[in-house]
């Protein structure tokens, strides 16, 4: 089953389905729908059979698509569900009653990692170093007056949203004026609760993990900040994660990782499959972390399901440990098929 012709159902937002026609990578169309068309591509170049069914706020499309096509598994690109991002975890426990395997991570894991602030009570009650925090719900009052004394500066960010969804220089702060005004903010963009972290002052790191039981770490990138970005800003907001034209203004990239401290490039993979174990992960997921001045790793958070695009971090990890993008994808299904028997 892992290497023969699948009948492959995947499942994508209504507004990501790639049209039909696309098909010049610098259509401007192929900005928004790049990671289902890469995924699509993929799935044919290997030979499999795909179904794409849009899902929004119903999961009859997904009853009707495992009624009448009978799918071997369900490729998962699903990053929300009913437009709010905290119930994705709402499809795989679907597909989960309905015996369906799928890509990517499991209801719990996603319910764990996607909490910013309970996935950092988890790993530091694991003795796994994470920044200092606090959450500040939506609709509770906040002023500079009622707020615990905090060490700045800060990054104010969504609790629950992914993708450097809210984060921008403003959520860099120095002071409770500034945290409570940006915390207003992110608020109303989000219309959700927000937490505040500690910034640590280092280098970004992204380690990949891929696997259910057995944990396989792909090779670690690093965001690198080379240009005017003062230290203070030294942060992914989301013009650095998803604009290369900003990026390349600022002397900003990604890379594979270089010149480590001595045993941090044995220290680090470890570290990674221990995060994914604690959040109870599987499929595969992305763990951001801060190595700060002194030599001290930091989790920032983890990414399961993360960017998955030929042109993401994970798909060049994928490529130097030895797979490329249309073998990493059938990684991912193999692993998707193996979890349904508790293996991989």
């Amino acid at each position: 089953m892992k290497r023969s012709n699948l009948r492959v159902m995947m499942l994508v937002h209504p507004d990501l389905v790639p049209p039909d026609d696309l098909t010049d990578p610098d259509d401007p169309r192929m900005e928004n729908v790049r990671t289902e068309f890469d995924v699509r591509k993929a799935l044919l170049t290997l030979g499999h059979d795909v179904c794409m069914v849009a899902v929004e706020d119903e999961i009859t499309p997904i009853r009707h698509a495992i009624r009448d096509w009978k799918p071997h598994i369900a490729f998962n690109l699903m990053e929300e569900f009913a437009n709010n991002s905290s119930l994705d975890y709402y499809v795989v426990s679907f597909l989960d009653m309905l015996k369906v395997p799928y890509t990517g991570c499991n209801p719990r894991g996603l319910l764990l990692a996607r909490d910013k602030a309970l996935s950092k009570k988890l790993m530091s009650y694991h003795r796994i170093k994470v920044p200092r925090f606090h959450v500040f719900p939506r609709g509770r009052s906040i002023s500079a007056r009622n707020i615990p004394k905090l060490p700045y500066p800060m990054v104010v960010k969504s609790l629950l949203e992914q993708g450097s969804v809210g984060i921008a220089r403003a959520s860099f702060v120095n002071n409770a004026e500034e945290l409570v005004e940006r915390v207003i903010q992110v608020h109303a963009m989000t219309d959700g609760d927000v937490i505040a972290e500690q910034y640590i002052d280092g280098r970004e790191l992204y380690v990949t993990v891929l696997g259910n039981k057995r944990l396989q770490v792909l090779p670690v990138r690093e965001l690198v900040f080379r240009g005017d970005a003062e230290g203070e800003e030294r942060i992914a907001t989301y013009k650095v994660k998803w604009d290369e034209k900003y990026r390349a203004r600022h002397g900003i990239d990604y890379q594979f990782v270089r010149n480590l401290p001595a045993g941090m490039a044995e220290y680090l993979p470890k570290l990674g499959k221990r995060i994914y174990r604690t959040l109870e992960l599987s499929g595969y997921a992305r763990i951001d972390l801060r190595l700060d001045t002194n030599g001290v790793v930091y989790v920032l958070e983890a990414n399961p399901n993360a960017a998955l695009s030929e042109s993401d971090d994970m798909a060049f990890s994928a490529e130097k440990a030895g797979m490329n993008y249309p073998q990493f994808i059938q990684r991912l299904l193999n692993i998707g098929l193996a979890a349904r028997g508790g293996q991989n």
